[in-house]
């Protein structure tokens, strides 16, 4: 302030001392005059100061304090007046903030309400959907039960009325032996033992047809036995397939993979399961190529090949051995060796890191990505296990005949225990 106040004072003296030498004595006497008679004119004067006011002269330190007390008091005027537009337009401003703020706010609730709204609907939907889904699985899964029931009561009663019929068979047989007993009993023996026999052996065929087009038909709408669950892949597209989470280190030096089957369509490369990493996208692969069935290891090229074992539409159980030592490796199918060679990918290493998953190919990018669905599996799959060493020969061919065939689990990946997640479409059905 007191900066202020001597800067203000320089530029007045300055201007005063500049109008000081445009103005004559008479100016000054006649301004200070007028400005004298005005105090007289408020004040009454006393002959002292009249006789003081007139004996004393003003000088020119004396105007310029004058002026500078005026100045200073415009000065605060001014000051003062700017306070009070200042206050009122900071009251203005933050009226017209406040209101704002209130309008958007409101704004902004509205439009959270109404987002939330939409994605609750969406989620809804999706529920419902879902909801719907599951019921139609179920509903389906119950009528499929239910016809195998029909199938088994029906079969159960076709053999009840055969056993009936052979029944009735040997009681007409008795009879008419016991009311010919006069009669020539050799021939008519003979006659009656041919017709018993013939009777017997065309309704036990008849019996025996119909018992297998019954497994048959069982075998081809039931889970393999043992097995509860299996994941349905239900069309050929490159964004189904299932992506398999092994338990332990896929670091193997030898292996046994074995799977249950059952293709849809076979078409020149269907894959079934396969291991890749982004160096090599080619470590494990077993896949169908029309009738045969093929595994590979360490690349394409080293693969055996066991033709004449796929059948569409029906379950079939796979198992593959492969060991590094001598480069040995095996198929089989339903139990029985079908292919074996050696010198495949010896003394190779498989790495972990890679990627396995089911009805794909491992392509060196990424999951689920550029995947080719001419390659692709259609059908269902159960009982994925993989083994780090070769399984005896004893230990395969028991394997698909068990009563618990999916109970028994690998160590690297066990059907029931290992997370497999199915993708695009593809889902676990019992």
């Amino acid at each position: 302030m007191l900066s202020q106040e001597m800067l203000s004072l320089t530029i007045l003296l300055c201007a005063f001392w500049s109008s000081s030498f445009a103005l004559n004595n008479e100016d000054y006497d006649l301004m200070y005059l007028n400005f004298e008679n005005e105090i007289e004119s408020i004040v009454p004067a006393t002959e002292e100061t009249i006789s003081c006011d007139c004996q004393q002269e003003h000088t020119e330190w004396d105007k310029l304090f004058v002026m500078l007390e005026n100045s200073q008091m415009k000065e605060n005027m001014l000051l003062q007046s700017i306070d009070e537009i200042l206050k009122v337009e900071l009251q203005t401003l933050r009226a017209e903030m406040i209101e704002f703020v209130a309008n958007f706010a409101g704004t902004c609730t509205t439009t959270i309400e109404k987002v939330t709204s939409r994605v609750l609907s969406q989620v809804d939907q999706t529920l419902m959907r879902n909801r719907d889904h599951v019921q139609e699985s179920k509903t389906l899964h119950e009528s499929e039960q239910r016809k195998i029931l029909e199938e088994l009561v029906q079969l159960t009663l076709n053999v009840s009325n055969r056993l009936t019929q052979l029944e009735s068979v040997w009681q007409r047989t008795a009879k008419v032996e016991t009311g010919f007993q006069q009669q020539d009993k050799s021939s008519y023996m003979g006659r009656g033992d041919n017709f018993t026999l013939n009777s017997l052996w065309e309704e036990l065929q008849q019996t025996r047809a119909e018992l297998k087009g019954s497994q048959k038909w069982a075998a081809q709408h039931l889970l393999p036995a043992g097995c509860e669950t299996a994941i349905l892949f239900p069309m050929r597209s490159k964004k189904i397939f299932g992506s398999v989470h092994p338990t332990a280190d896929m670091t193997l030096q030898s292996f046994t993979a074995c799977i249950w089957v059952k293709v849809t369509e076979v078409l020149d490369k269907t894959i079934v399961f396969s291991y890749g990493t982004k160096r090599n996208p080619y470590e494990i692969q077993f896949y169908l190529s029309r009738e045969s069935a093929v595994l590979a290891v360490g690349s394409d090229q080293n693969k055996l090949i066991a033709p004449n074992t796929t059948s569409p539409g029906h379950w079939a159980h796979f198992c593959g051995t492969w060991s590094s030592d001598n480069g040995t490796i095996s198929l089989w199918a339903n139990g029985e060796l079908v292919a074996t060679t050696s010198e495949i990918a010896e003394a190779h290493i498989i790495p972990d890191g890679g990627i396995l998953q089911l009805g794909q190919e491992k392509n060196g990018c990424c999951v689920g990505g550029g995947f080719d669905e001419t390659l692709a599996f259609s059908g269902k799959l159960t009982g994925f296990n993989i083994w780090d060493r070769v399984l005896s020969n004893e230990e395969i061919t028991a394997r698909p005949r068990a009563e618990d065939s999916c109970n028994i689990r690998g160590n690297v990946v066990g059907w029931g225990v290992t997370e497999i997640l199915p993708h695009g479409g593809a889902q676990y059905v019992s």
